[in-house]
């Protein structure tokens, strides 16, 4: 549990708008003074600079981030009863969403956007799979784990850190094991109508792309009768829909041997493991490559597709990338784009929250300008409805994906 403390932070002149307008992080640039010693995790309250209180919140002087606010409610306090409210406020909000009807797994604790910086949880059919990125939540950890397994009464609970966030918390994960001895690897969860099998422990992200489960329908819906290929495919999720909604043929391209494993139980599960369309094709393939090489070999060879997919992984974690990000989106755009055929479907999406969708949309434009395309956008897609946007936190929509088709 976060300790307390009897320090104040007072922020500078003008730099109380945020946190009067409920963002959830203070960065130590708006900070004047810390008075008294307060000590990384320990809770703190948070004063402008004429001294009338704002928000209480967890310090780390080790971080960017130096505050971590986590109540406007000067009554509230940030105690395990604390803890427990917000995780049952999480569950509840997704045991209310329709769009979660048809499936048994759902992200259940989305960051700040649940209230709970530094904690992801994703429910897989009864496997809970929790991802620590801040000091703030491992501090908490043991008041979040418990008020899970009162909320949710998992069979199994999975505990994994992003290392990479908390390095720059000044945290080594190393420091921290799991507090749930855990058995099952891998469990299969649905979809609608399909199955796929995650792999609990090893699985990028927590498993598998829950954030994608509404744009797999959207972007099957132009995926009948079509040759279909779908680059960084990991698992296959975009495949098996494809497939379920009558594909001509699927080809997945990733550099992963282990996600391409689990892509074919995918398919096998569903029943297009073996399957044989009308041309002796197989139904669905898997390639083992790097995905920008893989496509420069296949517009060389003068292939086309009616749909193409490009779902990369995060191109950009911090400001400083963005440039550099910008770049590897637009080459991969400009070449995906020559592999559509006239009148096709190009898919495509960036989960860099750095990037935002204006930005994303430049991106394809200049892509496009590129690659001598016409280019018309059909549909603005973004996260599924369990990672949701809090208004008061932009930085929470990060998942942007457009469906364009291409002449």
């Amino acid at each position: 549990m976060p300790p307390m403390s009897n320090a104040k932070v007072v922020l500078k002149s003008g730099r109380d708008k945020p946190v009067r307008q409920r963002h959830p992080r203070l960065f130590s640039g708006g900070i004047k003074a810390i008075v008294g010693r307060p000590k990384s995790g320990e809770v703190v309250e948070v004063h402008d600079n004429r001294d009338e209180w704002l928000a209480r919140g967890v310090i780390n002087e080790a971080s960017q981030i130096a505050i971590r606010l986590l109540t406007w409610d000067q009554d509230e306090a940030i105690d395990a009863a604390f803890w427990a409210r917000r995780v049952a406020q999480a569950v509840a909000r997704r045991n209310a969403d329709p769009l979660l009807r048809t499936t048994n797994a759902r992200r259940i604790i989305f960051g700040e956007s649940d209230g709970l910086p530094g904690v992801i949880a994703d429910d897989y059919a009864s496997h809970i799979v929790i991802e620590y990125s801040a000091l703030v939540a491992l501090n908490a950890r043991e008041a979040i784990e418990a008020a899970i397994r009162t909320s949710c009464a998992p069979a199994q609970i999975h505990i994994r850190y992003d290392e990479e966030r908390l390095k720059g918390e000044g945290v080594s994960a190393k420091l921290y094991s799991p507090s749930v001895a855990s058995e099952a690897a891998a469990t299969v969860i649905r979809e609608g109508d399909l199955q796929f099998r995650v792999d609990l422990t090893r699985g990028q992200k927590t498993g598998f792309y829950l954030d994608q489960r509404q744009n797999r329908q959207r972007v099957a819906a132009y995926c009948a009768g079509a040759r279909v290929l779908n680059t960084f495919s990991y698992t296959g999720g975009f495949a098996i829909y494809a497939a379920a909604a009558g594909a001509a043929e699927v080809i997945n391209v990733d550099s992963s041997a282990d996600a391409l494993r689990l892509a074919g139980e995918n398919a096998v599960l569903n029943g297009f493991g073996a399957g044989i369309n009308e041309n002796r094709q197989t139904l669905i393939t898997h390639i083992q490559a790097n995905v920008f090489d893989d496509l420069r070999v296949r517009r060389e060879a003068g292939e086309a597709f009616d749909v193409v997919v490009l779902d990369p992984p995060k191109f950009a974690h911090n400001p400083s990338q963005i440039e550099r990000a910008a770049r590897a989106y637009k080459d991969l755009n400009r070449v995906g784009m020559h592999l559509v055929k006239p009148g096709g479907v190009l898919a495509t999406f960036s989960c860099s929250g750095v990037v935002d969708a204006a930005l994303f949309q430049k991106i394809i434009f200049s892509a496009a300008m590129e690659a001598g395309r016409e280019v018309h956008i059909v549909e603005h897609l973004s996260q599924a409805s369990d990672h949701p946007v809090l208004l008061t936190f932009p930085e929470s929509e990060y998942l942007k994906g457009l469906i364009c088709r291409v002449y």
